[in-house]
């Protein structure tokens, strides 16, 4: 039984919000629903609609964060994909090696979300996010409205 509902997002760390910004936004065109700071960790998160999913911009905002070292070690790019599930723990525990509960669980757009733990397939981390039938669904076309 799988336990996942849909492609939330696709995460990329960036440095800069702002020039992410006018990439994403000002030239491709998509619109920024929600953008807000999270505390732990201390990460700037802004999310991007593509209709049926989200480009969420993570930008440390602690230079001394796993987040600013990834980018130090890896660049600005790729981070995470992002399933909406119906339970998060019990999500990353089935996602998980083992079925391993998550360590931590933490937040966006005020949903409980965590990171599946182990080796991530392909190099792909995976977050799993509280799936909501009514903001997922029933409040989204599916598409962009041009």
């Amino acid at each position: 039984m799988t336990v996942i509902r849909r492609l939330d997002h696709v995460a990329i760390a960036v440095r800069n919000t702002d020039a992410a910004l006018r990439h994403f936004r000002d030239r491709f065109g998509l619109e920024v629903p929600t953008s807000e700071v999270i505390e732990r960790p201390n990460v700037r998160l802004t999310y991007l609609d593509c209709g049926n999913a989200a480009i969420q911009l993570v930008e440390p905002l602690d230079d001394s964060s796993p987040l600013a070292e990834f980018l130090t070690a890896h660049g600005e790019g790729f981070h995470h994909i992002c399933f909406g599930v119906d339970d998060v723990t019990e999500g990353a525990a089935a996602l998980s090696p083992g079925g391993t509960p998550p360590a931590t669980i933490g937040s966006g757009r005020g949903r409980p979300s965590a990171f599946v733990t182990g080796d991530p397939p392909c190099g792909a981390r995976i977050e799993v996010t509280q799936f909501d039938h009514e903001q997922d669904v029933d409040a989204s076309t599916g598409m962009l409205d041009r």
